[in-house]
């Protein structure tokens, strides 16, 4: 059974507050603009990526690889706060996070009913200790060099999400 989520803040184009939908039914098809963070994480010499594998029971891009972290703030919540809170639920461990850049994308899944449509506020961190995983969110973990990382999209994009699919090529490294 599933948790009741917090609902998520729906906006415009220029970050207006429209309104508030639950988590889930706000990324059925069709699905409205709304605010998220991306989180990438890098390794000290910004060599390697972190990128996660998500939990197979996500309905959206369940079973496939992404940036570290991927959610939404909260309603009242910054983006600065929703990515220092998700950083530490998702993977167990803190570190600075400074925002990049964001972004506004939409894509459908191929079954057809769910998507995103999103504000992405991307912010980026590096991390050399130990990662915790919380196994509701995280099916599995790796660290990979950018380069290789690269091409690997280009060679399987679909075992990526979308949304990362754009950060990779937006991420000044």
């Amino acid at each position: 059974m599933r948790k009741t989520a917090k609902p998520i803040v729906l906006v415009d184009e220029k970050d207006n507050v429209l309104g508030f939908k639950e988590k889930f039914a706000a990324h059925k098809i069709p699905v409205p603009l709304h605010r998220a963070i991306s989180i990438v994480v890098f390794d000290k010499d910004r060599t390697k990526m972190l990128i996660t594998k998500r939990a197979a029971s996500k309905p959206t891009w369940g079973g496939s690889w992404s940036n570290a972290v991927c959610t939404h703030p909260y309603p009242k919540e910054t983006y600065q706060k929703a990515a220092e809170r998700r950083i530490y639920e998702e993977l167990g461990f803190k570190t600075p996070l400074k925002e990049v850049f964001s972004f506004i994308y939409k894509a459908k899944m191929e079954s057809g009913d769910w998507g995103e449509h999103e504000l992405d506020h991307v912010f980026s961190g590096s991390h050399e200790g130990p990662i915790k995983p919380n196994p509701d969110e995280i099916e599995s973990y790796k660290w990979v060099e950018i380069r290789k990382l690269k091409k690997d999209v280009v060679k399987d994009p679909k075992k990526h999400t979308p949304w990362f699919k754009i950060i990779l090529k937006m991420i000044n490294v």
